[in-house]
């Protein structure tokens, strides 16, 4: 196999798990969950080592199960908290994910042998190597098998959400409102943190536990600066993933870095000039429109103040008035509709407001 064919295959695979990651993200950041995601993407290690104790095997739907089960165990106990009014929501997802992906960390030292994990491989991912496990079925070579696994939960998770939009929408914007019209929030809100698990762990090898985290949280959070409608923003935060992917990607490719680092440093570019430049929500959109109502709010003063004075007052006589300089109350005339003439201090001549 060629260089290029395999450094294809490796964008690929990024592109393929960076999406899963940003579809099912997007509404972990809508219901305020985003840590959750972290939460699952580390606390699944321990549902993998023990589906592989268990079973024997490291195929991928026996420890696609043992990770989702893991995350709704987690789910579980991290909402038995938070009901318990004992210690705060952040408290509680703070408290399970460290103690179970502790826990998959030393299940993974102590059987790292047996299992073929290392923690290397957990935090950072293998995304380099995705082209060399490859896919073989009677004798026929179908690319890699990473690739194969996360077109698989890409395609479970874009069905998940083509049949469940209208609910996924509904409860993560109106709980209440959900259930009064018959739809059972939390059934919804377990389908997508089963959709979470099975996302992250078909993502843990080639991309890693940590890395998954600015999959799943950074795309979402960019797309949701550029735009306020939902569906745009689940499309968009995929485009920006795959995006980032292949230009992280082409980054560690010519400097001879880190891939999935670059792919995730090259999702916090973006999140970065989405955060000054958004038109609407941006650092700079929103100085703009500072700056818009500013004005705006001047020129209805003048105009307040000019009717008050029956639309005759000098230009140095309201700037006191206001506690403005007269330049300041001279731009606010030029961009309004009415205009100032009156009497200027300096001279004979005066100018006046009509």
């Amino acid at each position: 196999m060629s260089l290029a064919a395999d450094q294809l295959q490796i964008a690929a695979v990024g592109v393929v798990v960076a999406s899963a990651c940003a579809l099912v993200g997007s509404f972990l950041l809508l219901r305020r969950m985003a840590m959750l995601g972290d939460a699952i993407s580390h606390a699944v290690l321990p549902g993998i080592v023990v589906a592989f104790l268990i079973s024997g095997s490291r195929s991928a739907p026996i420890m696609l199960l043992g990770a989702a089960s893991v995350g709704l165990i987690t789910v579980g106990l991290i909402g038995a908290l938070q009901r318990s009014r004992r210690v705060s929501d952040d408290a509680a997802i703070g408290v399970v994910f460290p103690l179970l992906f502790a826990l998959g960390v030393v299940l993974v030292s102590r059987y790292a042998g047996k299992v073929h994990l290392d923690l290397d491989c957990i935090l950072h991912g293998e995304i380099a190597f995705a082209a060399l496990d490859q896919l073989v079925i009677g004798g026929t070579l179908l690319g890699p098998r990473a690739l194969w696994i996360g077109g698989v939960v890409l395609a479970l998770d874009v069905l998940l959400v083509t049949l469940l939009f209208k609910e996924l929408k509904l409860t993560s914007f109106d709980p209440a409102l959900a259930a009064a019209l018959g739809f059972s929030p939390l059934l919804v809100q377990q389908l997508l943190l089963g959709a979470v698990s099975f996302t992250v762990v078909g993502s843990f090898e080639a991309v890693g536990a940590i890395l998954v985290v600015a999959m799943l949280v950074v795309p979402p959070a960019t797309a949701y600066l550029l735009t306020d409608r939902l569906g745009t923003m689940v499309l968009l935060s995929m485009l920006l993933a795959a995006a980032a992917a292949l230009g992280g990607y082409a980054v560690a490719a010519r400097y001879d870095l880190s891939i999935a680092g670059s792919m995730a440093t090259a999702s916090g570019a973006l999140f970065v000039l989405a955060f000054v430049l958004a038109p609407k929500h941006g650092l700079l959109g929103r100085l703009l429109g500072w700056r818009r109502s500013r004005r705006r709010l001047r020129r209805a003063i003048v105009a307040a103040r000019l009717l008050r004075h029956g639309g005759a007052v000098s230009s140095r006589a309201l700037a006191g008035e206001l506690g403005w300089s007269e330049a300041e109350v001279r731009e606010a005339m030029r961009i309004g509709a009415d205009h100032v003439t009156g009497a200027d201090a300096t001279g004979p001549s005066h100018q006046r407001a009509r």
